[in-house]
C-alpha cells in the first residue's frame, strides 16, 4: 500500500489568524504544509512571497512544499531554499531550461518537482521524469483557489504513473493541485497520486484536521 500525502495549501487560509492556521496543520495529520507563490505574470494572481514563507517556516513543523507559479522562478530557488523550502515545484512552461533548473532545485538541498497546466500533456515529462522527485498535475487552472476539478486529471495522473514505472523512477511523487474533494480523492490515489493538495476543501471546513483525516482515509 501506497503512502499518501495530504498537503493542506494555506493560499485558502484565514490570512489574518496564519500563524494559528499553520498550528493547527501542525497538530494535523498532513505531512506537508503547500504554498503557492504566485507573481501575477504567469498566472493572474498574486499571493505570498519570501517574507510569508519565512514567518511559516519559523511556526511549521512539516515539510514546506513551495510551488513557484512564476515567470522565470530559476532566478529565486537558492533564496526560497534558504526561505524554508523543502520542496521545491516550477512549472513546465515557465523553465525553457527546465532539465537545468531541476538540477538548480537539487542543488540547493530541496526535492524537484515540476508541474504542468492542464492544457499541457504529461508526455512533456517523458524526457526529464527520471530526474524528478515529484510532478505535479494542475486539475484546475493555476491562479485562484476554489475551483472546480478538472476530470482529466485522473486519466493524466494514470498515464504519468505508467511513465515513471516504465521510466525506474520508483520514489516519483505525483501532486494533485486543484478541486480536491472527497469526491475524487480516492479515484486520485487509485490512479496513482501521491499528494493530494486542498486548499478551500480544508480551511473552509468546520473541522480541517477532521477533513484532513478524511482525505487520509482514501488510501486504507
Amino acid at each position: 500500500m501506497r503512502n499518501l500525502i495530504i498537503a493542506p495549501s494555506v493560499l485558502a487560509c484565514d490570512f489574518l489568524n496564519i500563524g494559528s492556521e499553520v498550528h493547527m496543520l501542525n497538530e494535523s495529520a498532513a505531512d506537508w504544509i503547500h504554498i503557492d507563490v504566485m507573481d501575477g505574470v504567469f498566472v493572474p494572481n498574486i499571493s505570498f512571497g519570501f517574507p510569508v514563507l519565512e514567518a511559516i517556516h519559523k511556526v511549521a513543523t512539516k515539510v514546506l512544499d513551495v510551488h513557484l507559479m512564476i515567470e522565470k522562478p530559476e532566478q529565486y530557488i537558492s533564496t526560497f531554499a534558504k526561505a524554508g523550502a523543502k520542496v521545491i515545484t516550477v512549472h513546465y512552461e515557465a523553465c525553457p531550461h527546465v532539465h537545468r533548473t531541476i538540477q538548480q532545485i537539487k542543488d540547493a538541498g530541496c526535492l524537484a518537482g515540476v508541474a504542468i497546466n492542464p492544457g499541457t500533456p504529461v508526455e512533456v515529462y517523458e524526457d526529464i521524469i527520471a530526474d524528478l522527485d515529484l510532478a505535479l498535475i494542475m486539475s484546475v487552472n493555476p491562479g485562484f483557489g476554489g475551483q472546480k476539478f478538472i476530470p482529466n486529471a485522473i486519466n493524466k495522473t494514470k498515464r504519468l504513473a505508467e511513465m515513471a514505472a516504465k521510466a525506474g523512477n520508483t520514489s516519483l511523487k505525483i501532486e494533485i493541485d486543484g478541486g480536491v474533494t472527497m469526491a475524487n480523492a480516492a479515484d486520485l490515489y487509485q490512479a496513482g497520486a501521491d499528494v493530494l493538495v486542498a486548499g478551500s476543501f480544508v480551511f473552509a471546513s468546520k473541522d480541517p484536521k477532521a477533513t484532513i483525516a478524511e482525505l487520509l482515509s482514501v488510501a486504507n
